[in-house]
């Protein structure tokens, strides 16, 4: 989805032990609440359960909540580009490249109902696969999408009615995941539709409920209303740590994971924009994709242009060491983050393509010289927890 960026946010800190967790969940998983009680100091988290996971060699990694859990890809197919923008989609390039991306074990694709033809692209998709591939890898594919109503009444039959018509054009009797979005905070409505998801994944219609773009305080919310939330799709890259900041500490305490998207920030975090000024009319590449334009705006919000250069320098430098791009690099670090299960890597299917470069996050290791370089720019810039807001405020901005 994408989001322009303009005026900065005001935020309020969350905090909550895994004491007072436990207690509001259970107090609290048969009763509908819109506001949260009062909470006590932060809890600190040690500075073990802080530091980087490294999982090397870890292709899949599964997101679950009690009885509910679904293995996906740790490096996501990403089809927001299909939704118009990034150049014309033909339908059977399409096809065939995910055919591709699945063959090289890269099976796992993220979409929605807004992303033009993604959800029909998928079902033509694992149609082919059921046709012309073995069982095996027909068992490894995953289709997650997102369900981004507008705010009306969140009755059963509007939710069902809303489902069905992914399941449709996905072709696939029962979602592998669908993440949620709700636009305004200040209708609860959206606990009504979660509720409706929840009972249409009782009823093999939905396999996991998941959520996107959702800020702590909703997230902590939801769960005290029961609702068996897997994942939080949500923004994070290098530039953008806020995800670290307050999303992944209650993440740890609750066992959901996040699933980032923006991690190589629309290709500005590679080599095609190193050593580039962009104050320069054409003298870099332009920025003509909606993608670029929004993390561009991230850039600008973050520290500039001039420290992004620093930045992708380093990037540069770590990946010239372990003989790999700067978007893997880029990609394994936030891999690394607590709390992530995944990050996404938008595909400009038939357009382009970038394997190799996926496949290498897996096997690439960042030892602690790189983790500390990428910190030591990382941290100059602005703290975009107080510029934009938590997870997600950029979409519902003031």
């Amino acid at each position: 989805m994408a989001a322009c960026l303009h005026h900065p946010l005001h935020y309020h800190f969350l905090s909550i032990s895994p004491n007072d967790l436990v207690g509001t969940l259970k107090s609290s998983s048969n009763t509908t609440k819109t506001t949260t009680k009062s909470r006590p100091e932060p809890h600190k988290l040690g500075a073990q359960s802080l530091r980087c996971e490294q999982k090397v060699g870890e292709k899949r990694t599964a997101v679950s909540s009690g009885k509910d859990s679904l293995d996906i890809c740790r490096v996501l197919n990403g089809m927001w580009q299909t939704s118009g923008g990034w150049g014309r989609i033909d339908r059977e390039d399409a096809v065939d490249a995910m055919l591709r991306y699945a063959d090289a074990g890269l099976s796992t694709f993220d979409m929605a109902d807004h992303y033009g033809p993604a959800e029909d692209l998928y079902g033509i998709f694992i149609n082919k696969v059921r046709r012309e591939r073995p069982p095996e890898l027909l068992e490894q594919i995953r289709g997650l999408t997102k369900w981004v109503p507008p705010p009306v009444k969140m009755t059963s039959g509007y939710v069902r009615d809303s489902i069905n018509v992914s399941r449709k054009r996905m072709d696939v009797a029962s979602l592998d995941m669908l993440q949620f979005h709700w636009w305004d905070y200040s209708n609860p409505g959206y606990l009504d539709a979660l509720k409706h998801l929840t009972d249409l994944k009782e009823e093999g219609k939905i396999k996991t409920v998941a959520l996107t773009n959702f800020d702590t305080e909703r997230l902590q919310i939801i769960l005290e209303n029961g609702i068996p939330v897997v994942s939080n799709q949500v923004q994070h890259s290098i530039v953008d740590m806020r995800p670290q900041q307050r999303m992944s500490e209650f993440c740890q305490l609750t066992g959901v994971k996040l699933i980032t998207y923006g991690t190589v920030m629309g290709g500005l975090l590679s080599e095609k924009f190193l050593d580039t000024n962009l104050s320069i009319p054409f003298a870099g590449p332009p920025l003509n994709t909606p993608s670029l334009q929004k993390y561009k705006r991230m850039v600008d919000a973050w520290g500039g242009w001039s420290l992004f250069q620093v930045l992708l320098q380093t990037l540069k430098k770590v990946a010239s060491k372990h003989g790999v791009s700067i978007p893997t690099v880029a990609v394994r670090y936030i891999l690394d983050q607590p709390s992530v299960a995944g990050s996404m890597i938008g595909v400009r299917l038939g357009l382009s393509q970038h394997i190799q470069d996926a496949n290498a996050v897996f096997s690439l290791v960042l030892d602690e010289d790189d983790v500390n370089s990428i910190q030591e720019v990382s941290k100059k810039g602005k703290d975009l927890l107080r510029v934009i807001g938590d997870c997600g405020d950029e979409y519902r901005r003031a």
